[in-house]
């Protein structure tokens, strides 16, 4: 299969890569760290350099690019710090990443997919999507967008034989994790359901050429979100605690 992986640099994105360039798929991978790239040239992807959120770097990466089968849109950034602390450059870039770049690039690919007669977008939410958190809540409101623009696109798309499937995993152990919180509390605190990016891969690359709706991780937190539907009030208070111990 020919896949793209936006985000491949570090973490989820660069597990997935390499995974599956050693099952033997043409992937094809961005990112903006010059180390990051040339470790994807190593394990067998073609690295491509972008800034996604250039909509002059999201049409050169289209343009290089053939018929694929998949694309799996990882790229992202996070700050947990209070609402209040936090810089409008902060606020700006998470949505410009998580959202506004994630949506235009999607939107790249749905084209080109509509065009072809087939293909898959794997968006990589969070759990932040289906549960805001104190401390998260930019963060989250981005989440929850992706939520919302995998849900409506599935839809778009499904009389087209496109498929959208979402991955919405909880906290994983990635560098992400500490520019997100430089503190580390964030970490310590939800060190019983830390997620690593080897098991985030592997459940995404589980779904790819299926029809399958979402995935959440761990199983726990999709059940957790599940509840919150019934009664949110109740998931609100004891996540307040969980998630952030003083």
């Amino acid at each position: 299969m020919n896949i793209v992986v936006t985000g491949a640099t570090s973490g989820v994105g660069m597990a997935i890569v390499r995974k599956l360039c050693a099952q033997g798929h043409i992937v094809f991978a961005t990112g903006r760290s010059e180390a990051g790239l040339h470790a994807l040239k190593v394990i067998g992807a073609t690295a491509i350099k972008a800034d996604l959120t250039q909509p002059n770097d999201q049409e050169a990466l289209m343009i290089q690019l053939p018929d694929v089968d998949c694309v799996i849109l990882c790229a992202g950034v996070g700050d947990f710090s209070g609402f209040s602390s936090q810089t409008d450059d902060s606020i700006q870039q998470m949505i410009a990443v998580n959202v506004t770049a994630t949506a235009l690039l999607a939107r790249r690919f749905t084209t080109k997919m509509l065009a072809q007669g087939y293909g898959q977008l794997i968006f990589i939410g969070s759990q932040a999507g289906k549960v805001a958190t104190p401390k998260a809540v930019v963060y989250a409101a981005t989440k929850h967008a992706i939520v919302g623009l995998a849900n409506g696109l599935r839809l778009e798309l499904a009389p087209h034989h496109i498929i959208v499937t979402a991955i919405h995993p909880g906290p994983i152990d990635t560098p992400f994790l500490h520019k997100a919180d430089s503190t580390n509390r964030y970490k310590k605190a939800v060190a019983n359901v830390l997620l690593s990016p080897e098991k985030v891969a592997d459940e995404t690359i589980k779904v790819i050429g299926t029809s399958k709706r979402e995935v959440n991780l761990p199983r726990i937190m999709g059940l957790t979100s599940k509840m919150y539907q019934l009664a949110p009030a109740f998931i609100e208070t004891i996540g307040k605690s969980f998630f952030y111990k003083k």
